[in-house]
C-alpha cells in the first residue's frame, strides 16, 4: 500500500506543473490567438523546430548506429582512444564552443541555418548516442551476426536487415533523447540564429512574452510551454516501454 502512496505522490509532484501551465495558459484564451499571429506566425516556427528535430535524429541515429555498430564489431588501431575522444566531447562545457561553431559555420556557409544548428545538436548527442549503441551491439550475441553471414547476407545487409531491428530498443532511446534535446534548446538557436523567420519555438516564445521594459506575459508564456511540451509528453507516452527496454540493454550494460 505504502508502495502505491509513494508512486501517486510523485505523480502528482511531476504532473503539478504541466497542469498547473495548462490551466494558467487557458486563463484568458486570447493568449493562444496572439501568439499564433506573433511574428512569422507560431506554424513558421513550429515547422522550423520540427525540421531540426527530424534532421537532428535522423543524423544522430545514422552515425550513431554506424558508429556504434564499428566500435563493438570491428577492431582497428586507437579504437578506444577514439571512443574515449568523443566521449570527452562531454567534458566541454556546452556554451563555451558555441561561438567558435557559429564562425566555422559561417566558413561552410551555414551560419543562420537550421541545417547548420541540427549539425551542431547531433554533434552534441553523439557521445551519449554512441555510447547507448556500441553497448547495445556488444550485447547481442555474434552468433546472430555469424548466422546471418551463413545464409548469404553480406557484413552491412545483415546490419541493416537483422542487427538495427534488434537494438531497436536502443535506437528509439537515442532518437528520443535526440529530439527532446533539439525541440528544447533555447541556447543554441538563439546563439546560431540571427533571422526571425529561422527562430525556432524556444527563442519564439521567449521573444513574444517580452514586452516593454522586460515585462514579461506569463499567459502567453505558459501557452508556449504548453505547445512545446505536449509532442514531447505523446512521444514519451507511447514509446515509454521501448525506452526502459533501450536504457537496459544499452546504458546499463557499460
Amino acid at each position: 500500500m505504502s508502495r502505491y502512496l509513494t508512486l501517486s505522490a510523485l505523480a502528482v509532484l511531476f504532473l503539478f506543473p504541466l497542469v498547473w501551465s495548462g490551466y494558467a495558459s487557458l486563463e484568458e484564451p486570447s493568449n493562444y490567438l496572439e501568439m499564433a499571429r506573433f511574428g512569422e506566425g507560431i506554424d513558421t516556427y513550429a515547422v522550423n523546430s520540427v525540421l531540426v528535430s527530424v534532421m537532428t535524429v535522423g543524423g544522430t541515429l545514422v552515425v550513431s548506429a554506424l558508429g556504434g555498430y564499428g566500435f563493438a564489431r570491428f577492431d582497428f588501431p586507437g579504437k578506444n582512444v577514439l571512443f574515449l575522444a568523443t566521449l570527452a566531447i562531454l567534458m566541454v562545457p556546452y556554451a563555451t564552443i558555441l561561438i567558435p561553431l557559429y564562425v566555422l559555420l559561417g566558413y561552410l556557409g551555414l551560419q543562420n541555418s537550421l541545417v547548420g544548428l541540427s549539425l551542431v545538436f547531433v554533434m552534441f548527442q553523439l557521445p551519449f548516442a554512441l555510447f547507448m549503441m556500441r553497448n547495445a551491439f556488444e550485447a547481442l550475441p555474434r552468433e546472430l551476426e555469424e548466422a546471418a553471414l551463413v545464409d548469404g547476407c553480406g557484413t552491412f545487409r545483415a546490419f541493416a536487415r537483422i542487427l538495427l531491428h534488434a537494438v531497436r530498443p536502443a535506437l528509439i532511446t537515442v532518437g528520443l533523447f535526440a529530439f527532446l534535446a533539439s525541440w528544447n534548446d533555447f541556447f543554441a538557436p538563439l546563439i546560431l540564429l540571427n533571422d526571425g523567420s529561422s527562430f525556432t519555438l524556444p527563442v519564439a516564445v521567449v521573444s513574444m512574452t517580452q514586452h516593454t521594459f522586460g515585462a514579461i506575459d506569463y499567459g502567453m508564456l505558459q501557452a508556449g510551454v504548453m505547445v512545446m511540451a505536449l509532442p514531447c509528453l505523446v512521444l514519451f507516452i507511447v514509446l515509454q516501454r521501448h525506452y526502459v527496454r533501450g536504457f537496459m540493454s544499452g546504458a546499463l550494460r557499460g
